[in-house]
């Protein structure tokens, strides 16, 4: 019997992490959740969000058997992993903007952070500037704006270039950051249009990273990746409120996976 992992996220932002888990883990069993009615969590109240993420993915992983739960969203890790972990007795991986990579690459010393308003100030990353950032400084970029834009993009190609220029022109046009890394899982959506606005500089993403961790802690709950089945796997999609376009919807995530059903829950 194949694990099966819960991904969770605030829209489809998840998508961009489990694809690397996917190229990873081919026969792993999945559901993705989907908390599109309180989208997007970058401007919601943190005793809220806290209290909704938790109760949302221990009723998920009660009815649908989970072994391991990834939460593919930064604001929901930055503020949730602690609640999730002591309610649940399951492994939890979360996303950690990728600062010592990025810091790593700087040749320039000069580090940017992409990220919503709800991740960009937090102290933890002030703590990772601490522990990882070797000498760099960092530019923090805070915007809602680009996780709906990405959200367009992904669900109806629709793309505004000026949009994103206006957004992110004022802190990387004329200044030394050479590395750009994406702190919320809907920006690897854009990764290309950012690559042409923006040659200079590279992004830094931690989807890899993630499905790294994911193989491995699997490893440790002693299930060997090369016994996985294929051809029974079983994929299914749930959000908190309906899709506008369900059609577009589930044609879309089809190119992840190979889902065979959608629910609200």
């Amino acid at each position: 019997m194949n694990p099966k992992a819960l991904i969770f996220d605030s829209g489809i932002g998840g998508f961009s992490v489990f694809q690397h888990i996917r190229q990873a883990l081919p026969g792993l069993d999945s559901c993705y959740l989907m908390d599109n009615q309180l989208f997007p969590y970058g401007i919601q109240p943190d005793q809220v969000l806290i209290e909704r993420i938790v109760s949302l993915c221990r009723k998920v992983c009660d009815q649908q058997a989970i072994d391991i739960l990834v939460i593919a969203c930064n604001t929901a890790s930055t503020l949730a992993l602690p609640a999730l972990r002591d309610a649940l007795k399951i492994p939890v991986i979360g996303v950690v903007p990728a600062i010592k990579t990025a810091a790593g690459l700087s040749v320039s010393k000069h580090i940017a952070l992409l990220a919503t308003p709800a991740t960009i100030d937090r102290p933890y990353i002030d703590q990772l500037i601490e522990d990882h950032g070797q000498g760099c400084q960092l530019t923090r970029i805070g915007s809602s704006e680009l996780v709906k834009l990405a959200e367009e993009y992904w669900l109806n190609d629709e793309f505004c270039e000026q949009e994103l220029a206006a957004i992110l022109s004022p802190h990387l046009e004329s200044s030394e950051v050479d590395q750009m890394i994406l702190g919320c899982t809907h920006f690897p959506i854009l990764s290309e249009k950012i690559e042409q606005l923006f040659p200079q500089v590279n992004l830094v993403d931690s989807g890899e990273a993630i499905a790294r961790r994911v193989c491995s802690v699997l490893q440790d709950l002693g299930y060997n990746s090369g016994h996985y089945s294929q051809a029974l796997n079983q994929h299914n999609l749930l959000a908190t409120a309906p899709i506008a376009d369900k059609e577009v919807f589930l044609s879309t995530c089809q190119r992840i996976a190979p889902y065979q059903s959608f629910n609200i829950i």
